[in-house]
């Protein structure tokens, strides 16, 4: 019995904070409900605001559609009209005519028709002033198309006197060319004549020597006679042929007139027969450097360098191609050749 009543007062009652809980929850549930409801009287009264002034701006558009119909049915109307004044003016137009007509052909008009004569001559004055206002335009365009005229015949003129100055100027160029061609022809002739002086020279200086000789346009000397075997220094003999030919050339340089434009040409040419030394890699520098040592020796000997020039041909201008000693010896040569 003890032992009960003392388990009754140590039991600890949970029922009144469980029921105070659940009143607190039901109260927020509650106020929670409250807000929803007039969130959603705010939501309502907002789409019932924009609701209405939808329906007002549905209501002026068709107000402005029914005036915009209005509008265009004036312009209807305003167009009908002027179509109706353009057709009394034309008639006040024929009308008027027909007074003037009158009046031309009695001498003077009648008195009921003062009123009217007076409008139409101030109608007729605004025509003449459009028509005064043409006229002027007219003018202007008239100067406008004179000057145009003006400018067309002076472009005309001036055209025909530039093919009167093309035409002259081909004429007197085919007259340049045609005396350019004597000129040079008669240059030719004189060089010609003067090669042949040279060559009788040259004949007559070296016409002990069979290892010289003359191959068309051309005075050869065979290598051998100026240079060693595989060099390019003129040897003691070659200075001395080499001298005989500079006396020569000076004696052209003093006769041949200094409009004639002439060179002593140098050729170089070797045998096929390749070398490849440090000084001559190949029958090229060879050839080249004959020729040179030649035109420099002439240089020396007092012969103008304006009036000379070297050139190598290496294998590749042979006068014999066959292949034996007698061809190798024609090859190596070293050719004078007078020319412009």
């Amino acid at each position: 019995m003890r032992i009960s009543r003392y388990n009754q007062r140590n039991r600890v009652d949970f029922w009144p904070g469980f029921v105070d809980a659940m009143s607190s929850l039901l109260l927020v549930i509650i106020f929670l409900l409250s807000l929803f409801m007039l969130a959603q009287f705010f939501l309502s009264q907002e789409i019932l605001g924009k609701d209405s002034a939808l329906t007002r701006l549905n209501s002026q558009i068709a107000e402005l559609t029914d005036l915009l119909q209005l509008e265009q049915a004036s312009n209807v109307d305003l167009e009908t009209t002027i179509s109706s004044l353009s057709a009394t003016l034309a008639g006040a137009t024929e009308e008027r005519d027909a007074l003037l007509s009158q009046v031309a052909g009695f001498g003077g008009g009648l008195a009921e028709r003062d009123g009217q004569l007076a409008a139409l001559n101030s109608q007729l004055e605004a025509e003449q002033q459009l028509s005064g206002e043409a006229n002027a335009q007219l003018e202007l365009l008239n100067q406008q198309l004179s000057a145009l005229r003006i400018q067309i015949n002076a472009l005309e003129q001036a055209l025909d006197a530039s093919e009167f100055r093309d035409s002259e100027a081909r004429n007197k160029i085919g007259d340049l060319g045609r005396r350019l061609n004597l000129a040079l022809a008669q240059r030719v002739q004189d060089l010609s004549r003067y090669r042949s002086d040279f060559f009788g020279r040259l004949r007559d200086i070296l016409a002990d020597r069979t290892d010289v000789r003359i191959v068309g346009d051309r005075f050869v000397f065979q290598s051998e006679v100026l240079f060693d075997a595989g060099q390019a220094d003129i040897s003691n003999h070659g200075r001395e042929q080499i001298s005989k030919l500079a006396e020569a050339i000076l004696q052209l340089e003093d006769e041949i007139p200094p409009e004639i434009n002439w060179v002593l040409r140098i050729d170089g040419h070797t045998d096929k027969r390749p070398i490849s030394t440090i000084r001559f890699p190949s029958n090229w520098e060879l050839s080249a450097a004959r020729a040179i040592s030649v035109a420099k020796l002439l240089i020396e000997m007092g012969v103008s360098p304006h009036r000379l020039v070297a050139a190598g041909f290496g294998e590749f201008s042979p006068i014999d191609p066959a292949d034996n000693d007698e061809a190798y010896r024609k090859n190596r040569r070293i050719e004078f050749k007078l020319t412009e």
